[in-house]
């Protein structure tokens, strides 16, 4: 024991790294694959007689055959004995948002897998620039009204009716609604400002055709042309009400529609205020009582009046005689009252007659 003690002594007197120093081999390291090759066996083992000795860099390339099958992915998707599933890859956003909390989000709309996702912008709209540069400075000046600093906010006036009592059933009812068939609360006109500058949203193009339902060539042309005009894909219409005196009937397809948004709402509203009202002959302009409340306005084309598009003109004999058809023209702004949205499409250049309500 007392040996054993007596050598372990100069060892504790050393320091690591001499340790360490020491333990390393005095010949320079050969690397693993140099000691692998020299003591390998002359002669394979034959366990391993049936292992592949060549690299994989060296195996052969495809044959023209398998080059011409991969270049023609039609041959390949007929002879296909099982079509592929069509869900597999597709994700679906939530068509409904419920709240900041909920686990599922919907995805921004510049995602291009969002519901609301616009592809663009492609170009400037000539008119979108005279809104911006023009049109909303003017309306901001025209619309000023000074607020001294620490003005306090007048209250809104009450909205909603009041019950009369003459029931003691009324008592700890809700207020009634805005009187009317529809009953519907309109928005609160605030007054204008940098972040509420009334802007151009959608025009939505509407015809009706009754005679479509006896005689489906009409709808074709109602079809063709108000994609010529808008550029964008139509979509028919159905009957909600049968009349029989009128011959039509609940769910007959009878009618065609087409909304565009942006740039190209832009571009229709632009050709309407320089190249179609102006065409119209003893036209004193749109009533100036349109208007739902709400921001939107609405006037309608006769027919003859729809023919005076640039892209109805060029291609006028490419139309049945008589079957080029007249349509409703519903334009959606940004602004929460007529007035405000008057005030928007009059600074863009559409004329109004009469008296404003």
């Amino acid at each position: 024991m007392a040996s054993w003690r007596e050598s372990v002594r100069p060892l504790r007197q050393l320091r690591v790294s001499q340790i360490s120093r020491q333990s390393r081999p005095l010949c320079p390291r050969r690397w693993y694959s140099a000691e692998a090759a020299a003591a390998a066996p002359a002669e394979t083992p034959a366990v391993y007689r049936d292992l592949d000795s060549d690299s994989t860099q060296l195996a052969p390339g495809p044959t023209p055959e398998q080059i011409e099958e991969f270049r023609n992915p039609k041959k390949r998707a007929v002879e296909r004995k099982f079509q592929l599933p069509s869900n597999r890859y597709q994700y679906h956003p939530p068509k409904f948002r419920r709240g900041d909390l909920h686990p599922v989000q919907s995805p921004p709309s510049s995602d291009p897998i969002a519901r609301d996702f616009q592809a663009g912008p492609f170009y400037f709209p000539r008119l979108k620039e005279t809104w911006q540069s023009t049109v909303a400075p003017d309306l901001l000046t025209l619309t000023y009204e000074h607020t001294p600093p620490g003005t306090a906010k007048g209250p809104i006036g009450q909205r909603l009716r009041a019950w009369d009592d003459s029931s003691p059933y009324h008592k700890n009812r809700p207020l009634r609604g805005p009187r009317g068939s529809t009953g519907a609360l309109r928005p609160v006109e605030r007054n204008m400002d940098f972040r509420t500058v009334p802007e151009l949203l959608a025009i939505t193009l509407s015809t009706y055709e009754p005679l479509a339902v006896r005689e489906p060539t009409y709808l074709l042309a109602a079809r063709a042309a108000l994609q010529a005009v808008t550029g964008a894909r139509t979509e028919v219409t159905r009957v909600k009400h049968g009349v029989s005196q009128f011959g039509v009937s609940k769910g007959q397809v009878a009618g065609v529609k087409v909304t565009v948004w942006g740039e190209q709402a832009y571009e229709l509203m632009d050709k309407m205020v320089h190249l179609v009202f102006p065409k119209i002959k003893e036209w004193p302009g749109i009533p100036g009582s349109t208007g739902d409340e709400s921001g939107n306005l609405s006037w309608g084309f006769q027919p003859d009046e729809f023919a005076l598009f640039p892209e109805i003109q060029v291609n006028y004999d490419a139309y049945p005689a008589k079957m080029i058809p007249g349509c409703r023209v519903n334009v959606q702004t940004t602004a929460k009252s007529n007035r405000h949205a008057r005030l928007l499409m009059q600074a863009l250049g559409v004329p109004f007659d009469g008296d404003f309500k």
